[in-house]
Parts: C-alpha cells; sequence; structure tokens
C-alpha cells in the first residue's frame, strides 16, 4: 500500500537508490571495475574510492583501507602511473600541445615526480611536431590562407602559448608567412 502523496514510481525510485553501505570486499569490488574501466593513476583511483565512500558509507568492522589497496592494486599492475603519463603526453603531444601543457595535464592527474619523466621527455622529443600541428589546426603562420595583421599575430602567439610550446617556437610559426616550409633544423632554440 502507497504511502499518501507517493506514487509507486518514487517509491521505486527511492528504493533503488538505497544502498548498502560499503565494506573492505565492496570497496575493493568498486575499485576493480573502476580500473578495469578506465586508464587511471594512483591519485584518481583514491579520490574516487573516497567520493564512493562519502556516499555510501562504511559498514566495516575494520576503517577503510583505501591506500592499502590503492598500493595493492599498482603493485598487481592495475595502475601504472608512468605508463598513464606517457600515454598522456603522447596523446597531448599528437593534439598540438606543448611540454608545459602536457606538465600541467600530469600535475592534475596526481602524477608524482618520479614517474612524469618519460613522459615529459616524450614532449620535449616532439615538441616541433607538436607545434606544427597546433600551427595547422589553428591556421597559424605557414597554415594561413593570408599574411594576419599584428593583432591577429599576437593572439596567435598567446594561443601558442596557452597551448604550451615556448616563445621561441611560437614566435617562428607565428611569423612565418603562408605556404613558408619550417624545417626542425632551422630551429636552434
Amino acid at each position: 500500500m502507497a504511502q499518501k502523496g507517493q506514487s509507486q514510481f518514487s517509491r521505486a525510485k527511492a528504493l533503488k537508490n538505497r544502498v548498502k553501505p560499503l565494506n573492505q570486499t565492496g570497496l575493493q569490488d568498486l575499485a576493480l571495475r573502476y580500473v578495469s574501466r578506465y586508464a587511471t593513476t594512483r591519485h584518481k583511483l583514491k579520490a574516487y574510492l573516497h567520493r564512493k565512500l562519502r556516499e555510501r558509507e562504511w559498514d566495516g568492522e575494520q576503517s577503510a583501507d583505501i591506500d592499502g589497496l590503492v598500493v595493492k592494486f599498482a603493485e598487481l599492475g592495475y595502475i601504472d602511473d608512468a605508463l598513464f603519463a606517457k600515454n598522456k603526453a603522447a596523446a597531448l603531444s599528437s593534439r598540438g600541445y606543448g611540454k608545459r601543457r602536457i606538465s600541467q595535464a600530469l600535475y592534475q592527474a596526481g602524477i608524482a615526480e618520479g614517474d612524469d619523466a618519460d613522459a615529459l621527455a616524450v614532449g620535449e622529443a616532439r615538441k616541433w611536431e607538436a607545434a606544427r600541428t597546433f600551427a595547422r589546426k589553428k591556421s597559424i603562420g605557414p597554415y594561413a590562407s593570408e599574411i594576419r595583421d599584428p593583432d591577429t599575430r599576437r593572439k596567435q602567439l598567446q594561443a601558442f602559448l596557452r597551448a604550451g610550446h615556448g616563445f621561441d617556437i611560437a614566435a617562428r610559426f607565428v611569423n612565418a608567412a603562408p605556404g613558408e616550409d619550417i624545417e626542425d633544423q632551422d630551429y636552434t632554440g
């Protein structure tokens, strides 16, 4: 029998939203589902588990061991911060972002300083190709259809810098004439 003012739909929804509090096994199951579905870092997994713990509360005899669970998953190879960082750097670089922007993205993902070395090396090695990709996507310099006025070039330079490229590379592309061939070996910076 429905309570006064409560429809069958709202009662069913209330029952569906009532979830059991977590215990260590439930927490581990959530973590396993998360790492099997998403490429993640230790930091992101911790944040996810803390959020789930706040949403569903704790029903275990001992306190939740989120740090221990994250360490265990890292030891098992389910989480590899260095590999995540390297893949993230390669993806951002191929989209036209520079080393500073890659570094910022790794910091936001919670990558520790030791785990970001290979990723930053990827960003450094691909900086010229990334700048070329960015210029092509934004129709800047050699990829522009016409010579731009100084104000537009200033804005393009700012866009290059926001994308994480160094000033010297950005200036080379922004100041290039449409159709000009800019080569990596010309770069001295």
